[in-house]
């Protein structure tokens, strides 16, 4: 099997600036060339970008713009879990020999209209993912008797990480009363529970072992890959408090790094809501189901940075087409031992888990030093 690796890459803050979408992905993709001064643009032969934005063309302006001439030049778009499917097309572009470097590139703007599935109009007015949210609170706190402040936990421990973060959204620290008292969004979930759109962008480059050791002194591979789309309707998820997609795809990943879930060190989870982190941890092999709050209830007291290190999307901002990116970013950095007073001790194993669309869809990444 190929092996292949991550190079370089580059992260711009998450914020609430008005940007043009172009100027974002410009941003990172600086940001990675003026850290990684021994890759050459003219050996880079593919651009991905990922986006959920409107504007089209934006693989070759970027390319253009970065003085890049590649052979390849597309966009990717498939909500939350852009980034990681992104990456996911740039492993397949140079295990199948079309490429030995690529650049993957995300971004979003604070108002993206990404959010939103205007195509189920069986919906009627519940499009917006707050919704799918609500029906997963309700569910995962009745079936295992899990209550509003127990959940808020999941905010308080993000945002307390995030503020390790320099590139997050939040620089606050919350307590579950802060949470609680929070506006209310729904029946089931307050302001705090969320995480929060931005402008933000992420861009990572990808490259075959050759050009890994060649232009990488601290190497971290890509050693497992699994992903699944049980539908795009949440209406027809199986469970709603549980998330089938992340499962398969976890097994998947696993299997292919001949890795148990017991082997990660850190990892980077899809915490758009607050009730999504411990349902993903229990879906993902963590824990049994109904016991994903007493790891998280854990690690806070602890002060144990393994989950969600940057800050997770509650804390750092949900930028969705650099999220997955950034999570990548996030966990290669941990692996590096980079991650300053975010660092996880003895990180030698670690698993990205991006998804969409109240799990409808799931990429999970493991990665290795």
């Amino acid at each position: 099997m190929a092996k292949i690796g991550i190079i370089g890459y580059g992260i711009t803050p998450f914020t609430k600036d008005d940007k043009k979408i172009e100027s974002i992905l410009l941003d990172s993709a600086k940001e990675l060339f003026k850290n990684n001064q021994k890759i050459n643009r003219d050996d880079i032969d593919a651009v991905l970008v990922s986006t959920n934005n409107n504007s089209k063309y934006l693989s070759p302006i970027l390319s253009e713009m970065a003085g890049i001439q590649p052979k390849i030049a597309h966009s990717i778009e498939n909500l939350c879990n852009s980034g990681t499917n992104s990456i996911v097309s740039a492993y397949s572009y140079i295990a199948s020999g079309l490429a030995d470097l690529v650049l993957v590139t995300g971004a979003e703007r604070y108002d993206s209209p990404g959010s939103v599935l205007d195509w189920d109009n069986s919906r009627g007015e519940y499009k917006h993912p707050i919704f799918w949210a609500s029906l997963f609170a309700k569910s995962y706190k009745r079936e295992f008797n899990i209550s509003d402040e127990q959940l808020a936990l999941v905010s308080v421990k993000n945002h307390k990480q995030a503020k390790e973060n320099p590139n997050a959204l939040s620089n606050k620290t919350y307590t579950i009363e802060d949470v609680m008292n929070s506006k209310k969004i729904t029946e089931d979930l307050r302001l705090l529970d969320c995480s929060r759109s931005c402008t933000g962008s992420s861009s990572i480059i990808l490259g075959s072992e050759e050009k890994v050791k060649e232009l990488s002194e601290n190497p971290v591979w890509i050693t497992g890959i699994g992903q699944k789309t049980t539908s795009a309707g949440f209406t027809k998820n199986t469970s709603f408090s549980s998330m089938e997609s992340t499962k398969q795809a976890c097994e998947t990943a696993l299997k292919m790094s001949k890795k148990n879930i017991e082997n990660v060190n850190v990892a980077e989870i899809h915490d758009a809501f607050s009730v999504c982190e411990p349902m993903a941890l229990e879906s993902l092999g963590f824990i049994n189901e109904g016991h994903g709050m007493d790891i998280i209830k854990e690690l806070h007291l602890t002060n144990n940075f393994k989950i969600n290190p940057r800050g997770g999307l509650i804390g750092c901002g949900h930028p969705l087409g650099a999220t997955g990116i950034a999570q990548t970013i996030e966990i290669t950095q941990q692996l590096q031992s980079n991650a300053n007073k975010r660092q996880v001790d003895d990180a030698n194993v670690g698993l990205i888990h991006n998804m969409s669309a109240a799990a409808t869809s799931s990429t999970v990444l493991v990665l290795e030093k």
